[in-house]
């Protein structure tokens, strides 16, 4: 069965809004594409599919845009030509290597877990919190950044319930930002 991870930036105050501060740095841009390429395939709701595809797709042209740095390009390249499955009852036709996951939500999900392969991931805030609700996220990405945003969308705002975590891995950034990973308490490790 294919772990399903949540990963996110967020900040030390539990912001996780990309415009809070979080700004990628060549090392954590090398910490995400090395993430990605760890997947199968992506989930994402219909706000974070069309802000990353607004934002990572490849431009017809083929050539990135000149604000992508060089070291943001390997995480662009990773997530251009990743598997896609989108969440969303308003959008009807996604692209960039995209489909909408169709059905309830939990066993939809259960369905691509089930799938041979290495793991899905996803990213956003509203999805995963749905996601974290039914007990089907299998690792917690958390790449906490030295901001204290003051305000903006938190971290798994309005879960039902208290999920227990045991830390099952860290990595410290010369930026001063940590990644740790957790899995809900209890579980076999995930992939």
């Amino acid at each position: 069965m294919r772990p399903l991870r949540y990963s996110i930036n967020v900040t030390l105050d539990g912001c996780c809004h990309h415009e809070a501060g979080l700004p990628p740095d060549e090392e954590s841009m090398r910490y995400w594409a090395a993430e990605m390429g760890r997947v199968d395939a992506v989930l994402f709701g219909r706000v974070t599919y069309e802000m990353m595809r607004s934002a990572w797709r490849r431009p017809a042209s083929g050539t990135w845009p000149a604000w992508i740095e060089q070291g943001e390009i390997p995480f662009a390249e990773t997530l251009d030509r990743s598997r896609k499955y989108v969440v969303s009852s308003t959008l009807t036709s996604p692209d960039w290597n995209a489909e909408l996951l169709h059905g309830d939500l939990g066993p939809a999900v259960e369905r691509l877990k089930q799938e041979p392969g290495e793991a899905l991931w996803v990213g956003g805030v509203t999805l995963p919190l749905a996601l974290a609700d039914l007990g089907l996220i299998d690792e917690y990405e958390f790449v906490v950044q030295p901001v204290l945003a003051g305000h903006g969308p938190r971290l798994l705002d309005g879960l039902r319930d208290r999920i227990h975590l045991e830390l099952i891995g860290r990595r410290e950034f010369a930026s001063g930002a940590v990644a740790q990973r957790y899995r809900p308490a209890g579980r076999g490790r995930a992939g």
